[in-house]
Order: C-alpha cells, then sequence, then structure tokens
C-alpha cells in the first residue's frame, strides 16, 4: 500500500540530492549562529550544515532554525558532531575556538585554537575538497595562516574576516558620535584584527567630506573632542565576541 507522501507527490524525474550551494558552519557559539541567520535571511545557500562538539546545544540551534523554515527559502537544514555532515560544502566557515577574556589578548588564544584546528581543517578538506574558508575565529590572521597550511588549499580559497568588523565597528562609533546612519560614515582598519589594528583617519569621511579637512588634529592626542577614543572602543568590542 503506497504511503501518503507517495499518493500525494509523484517524482517525474529523478531526484538531485546533492546540494549545489551547500554552507558548512563549525562552531555554533553567537557568532556561529549569527552568520548562520544571516545566510538563511539572505538565501545564500540550498543546505545549512552545523557542527560542534556540544551536542545539545548542537541540537537546539537546528531544531530552531528547522521550526523557522516557514520563514526561509533553505530546503535542508542538519547538522552534527562528525565532519561527514559537511560533504560537498562549497564554503566552510569556521568560527569555533576559545573565547578571549577580559583582560587577555587575541594572541594568548594562538596555541589553544591552533590545537583545534588540527583536529577540525583535515576532516572538512577531505570531505570537501573544493570548498573555500572562511576564517572568523580568532586571532583571525594567524589562524587564516595556519588553517592555509594545515588545509592544503589554494591560498585564494582560504580567507580570513581580518579587519572587516573592526572596520563596521568604526564606521558605527563614527556615526554614533556625529548622530548620522553608518552607511554615511567612511572609514577603515588596517593591519591585524584587534589590539594591533591601525585606523586610517586620513580616510574618514562622511558622504566625500573628509573629517580630516575640518580638523587636521583628528585622531590625536592633541584633539579635543577625543575621536581617538574610537579606535579604543573598536578594539575593546572584541571581549564581546
Amino acid at each position: 500500500m503506497s504511503t501518503i507522501k507517495e499518493q500525494l507527490i509523484e517524482n517525474l524525474i529523478k531526484e538531485d540530492k546533492t546540494s549545489q550551494r551547500k554552507i558548512t558552519i563549525v562552531g555554533v557559539g553567537a557568532v556561529g549562529m549569527a552568520c548562520a541567520i544571516c545566510i538563511l535571511m539572505k538565501d545564500l545557500t540550498d543546505e545549512l550544515a552545523l557542527i560542534d562538539v556540544a551536542e545539545d546545544k548542537l541540537k537546539g540551534e537546528m531544531l530552531d532554525l528547522q521550526h523557522g523554515s516557514l520563514f526561509f527559502h533553505t530546503p535542508k537544514i542538519v547538522s552534527g558532531k562528525d565532519y561527514s555532515v559537511s560533504a560537498n560544502s562549497k564554503i566552510i566557515i569556521i568560527t569555533a575556538g576559545a573565547r578571549q577574556k577580559v583582560g587577555e589578548t587575541r594572541l594568548a588564544l594562538v596555541q589553544r585554537n591552533v590545537e583545534i584546528m588540527k583536529s577540525v581543517i583535515p576532516a572538512l578538506v577531505r570531505h570537501s575538497p573544493d570548498c573555500k574558508m572562511l576564517i572568523v575565529s580568532n586571532p583571525v590572521d594567524i589562524l587564516t595562516y595556519v588553517v592555509w597550511k594545515l588545509s592544503g588549499l589554494p591560498v585564494t580559497r582560504v580567507i580570513g574576516s581580518g579587519c572587516n568588523l573592526d572596520s563596521a565597528r568604526f564606521r558605527y562609533l563614527i556615526g554614533d558620535k556625529l548622530g548620522i546612519h553608518p552607511s554615511s560614515c567612511h572609514g577603515w582598519i588596517i593591519g591585524e584584527h584587534g589590539d594591533s589594528s591601525v585606523p586610517l583617519w586620513s580616510g574618514v569621511n562622511v558622504a566625500g567630506v573628509a573629517l580630516k579637512s575640518l580638523d587636521p588634529k583628528l585622531g590625536t592626542d592633541s584633539e579635543k573632542d577625543h575621536w581617538k577614543n574610537i579606535h579604543q572602543q573598536v578594539v575593546q568590542g572584541a571581549f564581546m565576541e
């Protein structure tokens, strides 16, 4: 006797079970789940896979996303502790790693997170040899290099998030100080993500008006409006990651 599904749906062609735009996120902490929500809301994937060692949390996060599928277009959301769940991924986002403690520099995380990468990366590449990897874990610049070495992937397929987050924070804080939406504020943080990052005060502008042209001392110790403190706020924002 045929099932309700068989009576309801008749397949006219063989079903293609291979995802064409699969994305895997390793680590379901706050950053990993923020990535997952953004990916689903922007309809960037036809299959989202989540991986983490904390099985109860992993299952809970997966169920939350699955139960919210009414609001997404992604037909398949899966999770697992085993790296085989990531098979055939086009993009793998690495957010797993030890958290930075208050007063601890990102560099202090290196050895702990390198060991985590050693246990994670080879298995991921084995299951998805054609993937591109986006590294978010800290210290991101060093770990991006480590992942490139561990993965054996071409350098163009291992990408670190770098100073994108710093620059976004920078633009928000500039806008907040001026009472202007950050989309109208332009500025960049360069160098290594975190404590040693460098703000480009000469490039800071609002709708094309360079703030340095209004105050040549912008960002220096002698500048009275304390714009230099904005960069410190950017760096300190790391403890909330």
